[in-house]
């Protein structure tokens, strides 16, 4: 796998598909919606939070939300131009995910594909590892 890292303290930006080395990883689907979306913003966010929040049926549930700077002890990785931040306790949950963006007749929004998942609630909006 090859990485380079940006000039810029905690920056890193994936080459390749997911490896256990980068906690999330976001599909080219994903990184176009996900700008789509904060061009529209006012005033335009610095980049995406993604990461794991205790709730729901089955323990964790997947949380995303747009953040002016990363916190302190965040990693910060850029795909194409997105920075997205992801927190020390959730990158251990999300190591090796994949973030797509898919359009189905029944819907559409983000899905999580994450390898260390162990079961998931009925409804599919929680999970447990």
């Amino acid at each position: 796998m090859s990485t380079s890292t940006s000039t810029t303290p905690n920056v890193e930006t994936p080459q390749a598909p997911p490896a256990k080395k980068f906690p999330v990883v976001l599909t080219p689907t994903a990184i176009a919606k996900v700008k789509e979306i904060m061009a529209q913003q006012s005033p335009v966010p610095a980049g995406l939070r993604v990461g794991v929040v205790g709730g729901g049926c089955s323990g964790f549930s997947y949380s995303m939300s747009f953040e002016n700077a990363a916190g302190m002890m965040d990693k910060t990785f850029n795909f194409e131009g997105v920075k997205v931040f992801v927190d020390a306790t959730s990158a251990m949950y999300l190591n090796g995910c994949q973030v797509d963006y898919v359009e189905t007749l029944e819907g559409a929004g983000f899905k999580f594909e994450n390898p260390n998942v162990k079961s998931t609630c009925g409804c599919g909006s929680s999970f447990s590892v």
